[in-house]
């Protein structure tokens, strides 16, 4: 009987150590692909915790910086940005040009970027048009397209407010470029 038990011993601690080295495995196995899976639902989830990308207005400058002359001056757009992970503090997101005609406090602001494919309109004092380097697409002082241009749709205006201190703030927003309706990008 004691040879009986003698043998026995060993194969019930080979079972147990074999049984806890598997769960140790298991264990082990677990927390390793747990960094990756919980990446990949904030991943998955990263969008929900975002901001819609809707419209804010920004401050652009002062009533006084533009001119009661009908030309357009052009302005940076300064807001802080957010890539990935990192935060960028006033940094210039855009441009937009801005322009007042004689005796009025209203303003026009149009953006700078070129509805055809994206690029900086530039302003030809000399031909009195806005011209876009990229694609030889030409927009009137107000905005419209000059035939013939490759250009889709008209520049691209954008909402502004001038408060009662002089303030001169614009609804900063990207648009799909290439299209011919405007189509704010969220």
């Amino acid at each position: 009987m004691t040879e009986q038990l003698g043998e026995e011993l060993p194969v019930q601690e080979t079972r147990r150590r074999s049984f806890l080295t598997g769960a140790l495995a298991v264990l082990c196995g677990g927390l390793a692909t747990l960094p990756p899976v919980v990446a990949a639902v904030w991943a998955f989830l990263d969008p929900l915790r975002r901001s819609s990308g809707a419209a804010t207005f920004l401050p652009l400058t002062d009533l006084t910086n533009v001119p009661a002359d009908g030309q357009p001056r052009q302005f940076p757009v300064i807001a802080d940005r957010v890539d990935a992970w990192t935060g960028f503090q006033a940094e210039p997101i855009g441009a937009v040009y801005v322009k007042r005609d004689e005796g009025a406090d209203r303003v026009e602001v149009l953006s700078a970027t070129c509805p055809h494919a994206g690029c900086f309109v530039e302003l030809d004092k000399a031909a009195g048009c806005f011209r876009c380097p990229c694609h030889n697409s030409s927009f009137t002082l107000e905005g419209g397209i000059v035939a013939p241009s490759p250009s889709p749709r008209s520049m691209d205006s954008l909402e502004c407010q001038v408060s009662k201190a002089g303030a001169v703030s614009v609804k900063w927003q990207n648009f799909y470029t290439g299209i011919e309706d405007k189509v704010a990008r969220k």
